[in-house]
């Protein structure tokens, strides 16, 4: 494997892409950990830096990200994954992409899911 350049906290920022709209869906962190659970399964894994605990995308919505290519930007210190989307969205907001505010605030797309009915309370 391509040897990685993670930050001093020893994380790795990812982009997480559609692999057949190409539409961004979010972006995250991984450590070492992550990414070989990550290859290791065919699902996504995160390392969460506000719980600092590793994360499977979906555990809890069951919104799983199943891993189709991860590509290695020129530098070595960025991760493109492209995936294939499962459950309605990828955002834990209820929205299917994380990137649903324009610049000023307003949102550029509606809900796909209430957050609330997947994780019990509003995440706003």
């Amino acid at each position: 494997m391509i040897h990685l350049r993670y930050d001093e906290k020893g994380l790795i920022p990812v982009i997480v892409q559609d692999v057949n709209s190409g539409e961004v869906l979010m972006m995250a962190y991984m450590n070492k950990e992550a990414l070989e659970n990550t290859i290791k399964t065919g699902y996504t894994h995160f390392y969460s830096r506000s719980r600092k605990r590793l994360w499977k995308k979906g555990e809890t919505s069951g919104h799983l990200q199943a891993v189709r290519q991860i590509l290695v930007d020129c530098d070595s210190d960025a991760l493109l994954v492209k995936v294939v989307q499962h459950g309605p969205g990828a955002c834990h907001t209820g929205h299917r992409s994380c990137f649903y505010r324009d610049i000023n605030g307003k949102e550029v797309s509606q809900k796909v899911f209430s957050e609330e009915d997947v994780y019990g309370r509003d995440t706003n």
